[in-house]
């Protein structure tokens, strides 16, 4: 395909005027920034590179290294909790993983060795942190301010097409609790820990029983003289069935890297467990009933105290928080050297915590497992066509188009936005799709006259609608604390209204009919001066369309996802059972019309 640029200063209206002197389709040169190069941005500098040619593309990193959330957790413990061989691109596996849950350090080098092979480096910018971005309305596209953190200074860019990779779980913060600061001791939080602190030995409290707070006690446990944990609020913690903890053996791991397909069936085995995991998010499944069941009998077995039986196995779902994998969490509830305070703390004296049962805890080390700002609004403002800051407009609930894009926001496009399936299953493959899609939208920008794509407004109001009629059905509109929403009776912003499977076949095309789309000039300018790309290349075949049988690819969706999932190969899926979830009306829709 024959590629042109556009200079920068030009009119709109060269676009128009290049196009009508070139073939149909041709490629304008497309500048990218991306914001961040963890897991979703490094993916997206693959993508690119791989399948675009006249681009060019700067990744901006705050940080001094790639990865992202996986460079910047090192706290004990840390590790993903879903299973190692898995937490990989689809295409990109990775022989060696030590064990079923692999430690942060391994998923950090895996995600930098991925950076290094496909040499992505070349578009990153490490320590440069964006600060703000505003549309501008002569060019187009978003002028961009970023910290130059090594030089203290700020640097001005500019791009056609602005995408936040920057991530959900990435903007830390300390806990709203008073007198934080007036603690005398060694104050840490998970998400900025300094290996130099040692923990030997000392008296150690821990707030938080979320994730992080669950990788962090079994580590600390058995090297602290004391650990106070406070618990403000039950959580249901289970290793999954049949994936407990396990270190791979050196037999293991040589099958997996001589074995032909035996990694490979090793891996589609957990994922179609992971993908067939969905009903524990619906009410009344027996999918979810057998599963709390299962989760309080572990619970009450690895306990064995009323007390803590009684504050710490939920009256709600399982499933309304994430999912964590407690390897040894509850069993070191139970330890001589650990103490469980239930309740809130009220302050934070210069010795330590103040519960709300009046006693202070005095302390040589405070750790905070106390998560980030999950807010979803950008961390910088990112400025319209209109002046209106997004910041602002998502400053009570964000509201996207599939969790990745802003209605009134063009050409501003989001990883892991409002949504989306960050705990639906398994995510990286959410990343993927969404890295795709975006594709196919920037394809469609670069090879026609496109200045400006957004998702209608009427689409969304639409989408949330739907997400918000879903989610009354599903254990996540329980009234638990999660970061799925913003307070326990709040809408869910933070989850896709189906499984990760659905979400893959909903992101398969693009629905134009949902997007707001602005042309330079005339629309059809594309159409060029009515040559082909194939007329273009010498080496093609100019008669390509004639056959001597029908090959063509389906047509109809059906077909087309019966090829793509391979249809028939499979014997030990389990089929989905609608009983409980939808009435006799609703079944017959899903009957096969004879």
């Amino acid at each position: 395909m024959a590629d042109f640029v556009v200079p920068s200063t030009s009119k709109p209206e060269s676009d128009t005027q290049a196009r009508l002197r070139g073939p149909i389709h041709a490629k304008r040169h497309v500048r990218i920034i991306c914001i961040g190069a963890g897991a979703s941005g490094l993916l997206m500098a693959y993508k690119l590179q791989r399948h675009f040619s006249n681009f060019s593309l700067t990744v901006y990193e705050k940080n001094s290294e790639v990865s992202g959330t996986w460079f910047e957790n090192r706290y004990p413990g840390c590790a993903c909790d879903v299973p190692s061989h898995n937490y990989t691109w689809s295409f990109e596996p990775k022989l060696d993983w030590s064990a079923v849950y692999a430690s942060s350090k391994e998923i950090y080098k895996y995600f930098n060795d991925f950076a290094r092979k496909y040499a992505l480096h070349k578009y990153i910018q490490t320590e440069h942190q964006v600060i703000g971005s505003e549309w501008n309305e002569k060019k187009g596209g978003y002028n961009v301010k970023v910290h130059d953190m090594k030089s203290n200074r700020e640097v001005d860019d500019h791009c056609d097409i602005l995408i936040n990779a920057s991530g959900i779980l990435n903007n830390w913060q300390w806990p709203a609790i008073p007198g934080l600061k007036d603690f005398k001791g060694t104050l840490l939080h998970t998400a900025s820990w300094d290996d130099k602190v040692d923990l030997s030995n000392r008296h150690v409290g821990l707030i938080g029983n979320g994730s992080s707070g669950i990788q962090v006690l079994p580590k600390i446990q058995p090297i602290v003289s004391k650990c106070t944990t406070f618990i403000r609020e039950p959580t249901w913690v289970s290793p999954v069935q049949g994936l407990e903890q396990h270190v791979f053996s050196d037999a293991e791991r040589l099958d997996f890297a001589t074995k032909p397909g035996t990694l490979l069936e090793y891996r589609k085995g957990i994922e179609r467990g992971l993908n067939g995991q969905f009903g524990i998010f619906l009410k009344n499944t027996q999918t979810n009933n057998d599963t709390e069941l299962y989760f309080r009998e572990q619970m009450k077995e690895k306990l064995h105290d009323d007390y803590l039986e009684e504050r710490l196995v939920p009256n709600w779902h399982v499933g309304c928080r994430r999912l964590t994998p407690g390897v040894g969490y509850l069993e070191s509830l139970g330890k001589e050297n650990v103490e469980v305070v239930y309740g809130e703390i009220t302050k934070i004296s210069e010795k330590g915590c103040v519960s709300d049962n009046g006693n202070e805890y005095p302390l040589d080390v405070l750790i905070c497992a106390t998560g980030f700002n999950t807010s979803f609004k950008p961390r910088f403002p990112v400025i319209n066509h209109k002046g209106v800051n997004l910041q602002d407009v998502w400053k009570d609930e964000a509201q996207s188009y599939f969790g990745v894009a802003a209605p009134d926001f063009p050409n501003y496009l989001i990883f892991l936005g409002p949504n989306c399936p960050i705990g639906n299953g398994p995510v990286l493959s959410a990343i993927e799709c969404q890295a795709d899609y975006f594709l196919k939208l920037i394809d469609r920008f670069q090879t026609h006259n496109i200045s400006q794509f957004s998702p209608r407004q009427d689409a969304v109001d639409d989408f949330i609608k739907h997400k918000n009629d879903f989610m009354s059905a599903t254990v996540w509109n329980d009234p638990c604390r999660s970061w799925y929403k913003q307070r326990p009776d709040g809408p869910i912003t933070a989850l896709w209204p189906g499984s990760t499977l659905h979400y893959i076949e909903a992101l398969m095309e693009l629905r134009l009919d949902d997007w707001e789309t602005k042309y330079n000039g005339n629309r059809f300018a594309w159409l060029g001066n009515g040559y082909s790309q194939t007329e273009l290349d010498p080496t093609a075949d100019w008669g390509f369309y004639i056959r001597d049988k029908d090959d063509d690819e389906p047509f109809s969706r059906g077909r087309k996802l019966q090829i793509l999932n391979k249809s028939g190969t499979v014997a030990a899926n389990v089929g989905v059972n609608f009983a409980g979830g939808m009435d006799k009306a609703d079944e017959k829709f899903f009957q096969p019309k004879i």
